[in-house]
């Protein structure tokens, strides 16, 4: 019997790593029949998946393995026809230190590794361009305050426009993210209704965007390519329906960009809300708020959903409360 666990346990564990290993992983997006984390075009995430590979799945394949050899060893040579007659003893010394200590050692083994990319996450260089992320329901809203670009909103795709263009159907948006690559973006979040979390698996990030507070997060893309994410709180009924699309281009077409958005290529310089998030004290004058126009609403959105919406994908979107 423990022979036959130990190999049913070891074809299982070559099962899954051989399924992860022939899985075409895609960047950017879900791989369809994958198992193991997307890849990472951060250090971030590099560093988050090594984390996962290297250190939590060995140890937690360890214990698993040891666990089940020692149920194995337990039902076999303590079954009531192996061992008729029960022995009568407790608090072994030995033992109860050896169950207390290892786990111990475990978790602070664990920790080091643990803290260390946590700090890494609170240790934000400084920013080349900051982004202001509002969500909405359903929807982001997105602001560029050092370019002097007022919000746009970024909805839903409709599943037929996704079909013609190629791309994921509810992972692409109406408008993309557009930030520079090798350049440092800082994230600022927050809400203007309920709890949304804005998250992109290939940058390692999430981060909630909470009504009334400003947080932050941040990444550096290494690789021009388009990323997809998603809200990642339960934020109401059309929840599935707020994608997060990010496109990582040159410095020059990104400034192209930015000029294509009436914006300016003006140096970076703290923002109202970005230096008093860091601390950095002085800070220059915010853009004037863009014009208010009727929330768009997701047209992909299941029937019986809000009504269908009226403004263009550039129209803005009403301007969260102010959060300082």
């Amino acid at each position: 019997m423990r022979a036959l666990a130990m190999v049913l346990a070891t074809g299982a564990m070559t099962a899954f790593w051989a399924a992860s290993a022939f899985a075409e992983d895609l960047v950017g997006q879900p791989t369809p029949g994958g198992i193991a984390m997307q890849p990472g075009v951060t250090a971030l995430k590099h560093d988050a998946i090594f984390f996962h590979d290297a250190i939590l799945m060995p140890i937690i394949t360890v214990i698993t393995l040891f666990v089940m050899g020692l149920l194995g060893w337990c039902i076999v040579r303590y079954n009531k026809r192996a061992n008729p007659i029960p022995a009568r003893w407790s608090h072994n010394t030995a033992i109860e230190v050896t169950w207390t200590l290892v786990p111990v050692l475990i978790l602070v083994f664990i920790a080091i590794f643990s803290f260390k990319l946590l700090f890494a996450y609170h240790d934000m260089p400084h920013p080349d361009l900051t982004v202001k992320a509002t969500g909405y329901q359903w929807y982001w809203g997105y602001e560029y305050p050092d370019q002097k670009i007022p919000e746009f909103v970024a909805s839903v795709l409709p599943e037929d426009k996704a079909k013609a263009r190629g791309v994921p159907y509810r992972l692409a948006a109406t408008e993309p993210m557009v930030v520079p690559v090798n350049k440092t973006v800082q994230v600022l979040t927050t809400g203007a209704d309920v709890i949304h979390a804005w998250a992109v698996p290939a940058f390692g990030v999430i981060m909630d965007a909470i009504p009334g507070r400003v947080n932050q997060t941040w990444f550096k893309a290494e690789k021009i390519g388009t990323y997809y994410g998603s809200c990642r709180e339960l934020c109401g009924l059309d929840h599935a329906f707020m994608p997060i699309e990010v496109h990582v281009v040159s410095q020059a077409d990104f400034n192209a960009w930015v000029l294509s958005k009436h914006g300016t290529l003006a140096a970076a310089t703290p923002t109202t809300v970005s230096a008093q998030t860091l601390g950095t004290g002085a800070a220059a004058p915010t853009p004037a708020p863009a014009t208010a126009a009727k929330p768009p609403v997701n047209a992909a959105a299941p029937a019986g959903g809000p009504p269908e919406p009226t403004a263009t994908n550039t129209t803005a979107a009403p301007t969260a409360p102010a959060t300082h």
